[in-house]
């Protein structure tokens, strides 16, 4: 998360982390200023947001596709089924902070 951190704040920036703790990580910098380590601590809960919201996108994709095939042109989606896919469709509105996300409460799949 720390390399994310850096990378947010310099997409060009080389560097090595050792650790996973800002506090106590050692921070290798190569053909690039180093980043205060302060400066890296006030974004990393930005990072921390995003590859969480990552992870229940691709989550949220993945029962998504394991449904797709109830939605093909040659069968009829029913409600129960539709409101699941527009449900998992919906998940992420209105979410901004990864408290949001640790909270979710996953829709059932319906019984085809």
């Amino acid at each position: 998360m720390i390399i994310n951190a850096i990378l947010k704040i310099n997409p060009n920036a080389e560097v090595v982390v050792r650790g996973s703790d800002i506090n106590t990580c050692e921070i290798e910098w190569h053909n690039c200023s180093p980043i205060p380590k302060e400066q890296i601590e006030g974004i990393l809960p930005i990072v921390e947001f995003e590859m969480a919201l990552d992870e229940l996108r691709a989550k949220r994709n993945k029962l998504l596709a394991d449904t797709d095939f109830h939605a093909l042109s040659d069968q009829t989606l029913s409600p129960e089924m539709s409101a699941y896919r527009q449900a998992l469709r919906d998940i992420t509105n209105g979410i901004t902070t990864k408290e949001q996300i640790d909270a979710i409460i996953w829709p059932i799949k319906p019984i085809a």
